[in-house]
């Protein structure tokens, strides 16, 4: 079990998400970033290993990515 860094409690999970940086021509997708939630005091963070990984891939992006086809969809109320 993990300890939040937070509130100091037990219980802390560490669980997968998709992040994006930048915007337009300069957007990166970054996929399967491990992120510590606690259940106990409600946050979510990134660990210093993560922000440095996440760094790293930013800075060496153009010779590790993958180029893919996104859709793009503005939200609007119906109605």
């Amino acid at each position: 079990m993990m300890i939040c860094d937070y509130c100091g409690k037990k219980g802390a999970k560490l669980r997968h998400i998709t992040r994006s940086y930048g915007k337009g021509a300069g957007l990166l997708v970054i996929e399967n970033v491990p992120v510590v939630s606690c259940p106990d005091c409600g946050q979510s963070y990134l660990t210093a290993e993560t922000l440095h990984e996440i760094e790293r891939i930013k800075r060496h992006r153009r010779s590790i990515a993958t180029q893919r086809t996104v859709p793009v969809v503005k939200f609007a109320l119906a109605g």
